[in-house]
């Protein structure tokens, strides 16, 4: 069955309207240097993808503070590409809210994939990924950004309803601004539909049960594609809870 949705007219009064962000006050060009302070991996178990959350501490950068809920920072990986010129600047979604990292201000994180493939019978390894992977605490990377200005909550954004759907490391923005809307008294309703291969794979699976348990306007979805099954038999993919839980979604 395919889900059909009606939409109303807006106004005015209805459509959120995003704040005024600062974008690049640091360029790839005049970056600055952040330092690591945290690298852990971001799964509950053992897993063949290694995913690592990632902060790193601004102070002195000019970034300190400065970071909003749903935009990126961007990261200079060193050495050189293929044709000898420096590696271009990589962007990535922060992890942390407003408020910073543990709401600290001078804290900034992001959830970082290793990407290990084999391209023409070679093995490859991504160049900012696999750096960023290694990097340990007390380590310095150079930073820029910030990046986004239209991936954002609303100004307003205790008025509003929220369903996220977020695979893989896509769910970064989404922690950041669910910590963000929980961060104060919340009385509206947010859907977390995260998605992934494997259970192997869930991401800051501990933070988003605990809220969900804490907060009954907070729920937490999850759409395991090559494990859990729909009652038809069909992949279970975060689309498909648009159907499996319009009770929940469609009212919100």
């Amino acid at each position: 069955p395919h889900l059909h949705l009606e939409m109303s007219e807006t106004t005015s009064a209805n459509v959120p309207v995003l704040p005024d962000v600062e974008l690049n006050l640091l360029t790839p060009k005049a970056p600055a240097t952040a330092r690591i302070v945290e690298n852990r991996v971001a799964t509950r178990e053992s897993s063949p993808n290694i995913v690592r959350h990632i902060t790193f501490d601004l102070t002195g950068t000019g970034l300190e503070g400065r970071l909003r809920t749903g935009q990126s920072i961007g990261v200079l990986p060193p050495g050189t590409d293929a044709k000898g010129k420096p590696h271009k600047v990589r962007l990535y979604s922060l992890s942390s809210p407003t408020a910073g990292e543990g709401g600290q201000p001078h804290l900034a994180s992001t959830t970082v994939k290793r990407a290990i493939d084999e391209v023409d019978g070679r093995l490859y390894t991504g160049v900012a990924s696999n750096y960023l992977c290694d990097l340990k605490p007390g380590d310095d990377v150079q930073v820029s950004g910030p990046s986004g200005k239209r991936f954002l909550l609303p100004a307003d954004a205790r008025n509003w309803n929220y369903v996220f759907f977020g695979t893989g490391t896509g769910v970064a923005p989404f922690r950041a601004m669910v910590q963000e809307l929980y961060a104060e008294p919340y009385a509206g309703q947010c859907a977390l539909v995260f998605g992934c291969a494997y259970r192997t794979d869930l991401l800051y699976a501990e933070e988003f049960e605990t809220l969900a348990a804490q907060e009954a306007g907070f729920h937490y979805l999850l759409s395991v594609s090559r494990e859990g099954r729909r009652a038809d038999g069909s992949k279970d993919y975060v689309q498909s809870k648009l159907e499996d839980r319009a009770d929940l979604l469609l009212p919100m």
